[in-house]
């Protein structure tokens, strides 16, 4: 009897602006998952492709291991930085041995820039405030 559902080695989740990436590293060289779409569909494009590789190109591990990956909030972008995220957070916690090389090339790094909130007395924006006179 075989189960057609694959070993999770190891999940982590992944943050950026509003959006969060929960992310499963599996064994296999299939093509990731996200939201159930191929990853190429989900996210098109040469520039996010070289993105979301980028964790397993750091460690030669592109054909070993594939994820499935659920993300929800924000937009395509800052989706895409949290799946990176995600990735290599996951890598990291399925072997300690992984975490040099992605701290290394910045993908264990939160990018912390959020949106400047509204504030009280500039007409709801955040920076708009009322035109000097001339003279």
């Amino acid at each position: 009897m075989s189960d057609s559902k694959p070993k999770i080695l190891s999940s982590a989740v992944g943050r950026r602006r509003e959006a969060v990436a929960s992310v499963r590293i599996v064994p296999g060289d299939t093509e990731m998952l996200v939201n159930g779409q191929p990853v190429s569909a989900y996210f098109p494009g040469l520039s996010a492709r070289t993105r979301y590789e980028q964790p397993f190109k750091t460690l030669d591990l592109a054909k070993k291991y594939t994820a499935t990956v659920t993300v929800h909030g924000g937009g395509k972008y800052g989706q895409l930085d949290a799946m990176v995220l995600g990735l290599a957070r996951a890598l990291t916690a399925y072997k300690s041995d992984f975490k040099k090389p992605l701290r290394d090339a910045q993908l264990l790094t939160r990018d912390s820039r959020t949106r400047q909130r509204r504030m009280v007395g500039m007409g709801g924006k955040s920076r708009r405030r009322k035109q000097s006179p001339k003279r």
